[in-house]
This record gives C-alpha cells, structure tokens and sequence, in this order.
C-alpha cells in the first residue's frame, strides 16, 4: 500500500454527462478498468476521515467529467489539506504525475504571505506522506509556467476561484495556466455558486461565491474554451446568500445557526474548460 514518494519543494450545460472515458469498456486480463482504479482510489484508508465530504463533492463523478486518467500529468490548484491529493496520487499510478501549485504572486505582501504559507505547509506536509501512485512535486506557479511549458494534461481547481479572484492574481494566475498546459490539455474547476441574481459586489469572492457567468467570462478572457458545465456538486438546499459568506456553512461552521447543518456544503458549479 505504501511506498516512496518523490517530493520537489519549491515555491454543457447544467445537468451534462460526465463523459464517458474510452478504455472504461475494455478489461484486459489483470487488469483494471479506469473506473475500478478511481473506485480503489476512493476507498483508500488513506481518505478515512475525507470520506464524510464525498456526498457534497462527489469526487468520481467529478474526477470522470474532468476526463481524469491514470498516467496523466495533473496539476491540483492550491491543494490545501489534500483532500484531492489522497485520491488523485494512488489513482494517477505510478506513470502519472501530481503536481500541487499555489500562486506566487508580485503583489501586496499580505497577499504574497499568504500564499507562500500556503505552500510551505503544503511542502511540509507532503513531505511526511507515504502515499502509492504517482510521484507528487510542490511547486509555486512561477515554477510550473517555467519548468512545466505544455506539459500538463489537467489543471484542476477547487473552490479556490474567488481567493485567485478576491486577491487580484487570477488573471496572472490563468496565464501561468495556459502556458503549462499541452496543446489538448483542459482546465476544470469546482466554485462554489452565487445565484445569478446576486450583485456583482456581492459575488466578487470575498463572501466565497461568484456568479458562473462572471466565471466563465474571466476563464474565457484568458485563452480558454468552455467544453462543457455540470450539476455534479450542485446543491439547491443552498441559498447561497449567508451573513458571513460561504464559511458559515460546513465545513467551516462560523455560523451558529444550526439550520446551517440541514443544508450541508455550498452550492457549486462545475465547468471544463479546453486551451484555445
């Protein structure tokens, strides 16, 4: 189950199918199909404890409409605690590669603290897994858009739009994007979802959610096709309007509202994105 991992620190529409990958209907002898190897992935007693979030993120199904495959290059955007690290390094197999990135950017301080301690305990932290599969690398985004140039088959970003927003670095952050990616290579990205009624000023990222349209527009503006949408992690208990932003609901849990608990984790939008 374990093994070494090598480590490099440094700093469509609503309702799609998710598609359909193209050797999950082949099963040579002793083999695996791609969707048994996520199912493992998943299960992994590595995610004993990230399992209780799987209702509301719904990572196979998300993993699949992001057209995810073991072997692929994927870079996972500001991976955090590594909740999608336990199930994208033992899926992506030995042949893949992970890759967690957080930004580095030029501007205020505050902002550029932030981020590199970010990544600091990311590094840390990865450094003292163990885990099987893929070998994982911790890199700033400077790094990947120089050592990385059109090799990357996925970047992935989750609930993490409105920080690259909020903090004036996603434009940057997109470009860096671009550049890592390889010719077919996508972008698919998990946000939680302001309702399309909600004021621009509102749904700017500093409460947490934006508008899927704003989404799409600023994606789209930095050299992106969208392929396609889905209501995989949608969640229409969710108003999405909450004093406080999206941390008031769980895991978070700022709120002391107990209805807070009956709605469970926000609603979010789900879209991939190809290169242009």
């Amino acid at each position: 189950m374990f093994k070494r991992v090598a480590l490099m620190a440094g700093l469509a529409l609503a309702g799609a199918a998710a598609p359909v990958l193209a050797n999950d209907m082949v099963e040579m002898p002793g083999h695996k199909t791609v969707q048994q190897q996520l199912a493992d992935a998943i299960a992994s007693p590595a995610r004993f404890f990230d399992r209780r979030r799987d209702k509301w993120r719904h990572p196979a199904q998300t993993l699949e409409f992001f057209r995810v495959e073991p072997g692929m290059t994927v870079v996972d955007y500001m991976p955090a605690k590594g909740w999608y690290t336990r199930v994208l390094v033992p899926y992506l197999g030995e042949q893949g590669r992970y890759v967690g990135v957080h930004p580095a950017p030029n501007g205020p301080k505050k902002v550029s603290d932030y981020f590199a301690g970010q990544h600091r305990s990311f590094s840390a932290e990865v450094g003292q897994w163990s885990m099987a599969g893929a070998p994982i690398s911790a890199l700033s985004s400077g790094e990947m858009a120089k050592t990385m140039p059109g090799s990357v088959d996925r970047v992935l970003i989750f609930r993490e739009m409105h920080n690259l927003h909020g903090t004036r670095i996603l434009d940057d952050e997109l470009a860096a994007i671009h550049a890592a990616l390889k010719t077919d290579g996508m972008l698919g990205i998990v946000q939680h979802r302001a309702p399309a009624s909600a004021s621009k000023s509102w749904a700017n990222g500093e409460n947490g959610y934006m508008r899927q349209a704003d989404v799409i527009a600023l994606v789209e503006k930095a050299g992106f096709r969208l392929v396609a949408a889905s209501e995989i992690n949608a969640n229409a208990a969710d108003p999405a309007n909450h004093k406080g932003g999206v941390w008031a609901l769980p895991p978070v849990w700022r709120s002391a509202d107990k209805t807070m608990q009956a709605i469970g984790e926000s609603d979010r939008m789900t879209l991939l994105f190809a290169k242009r």
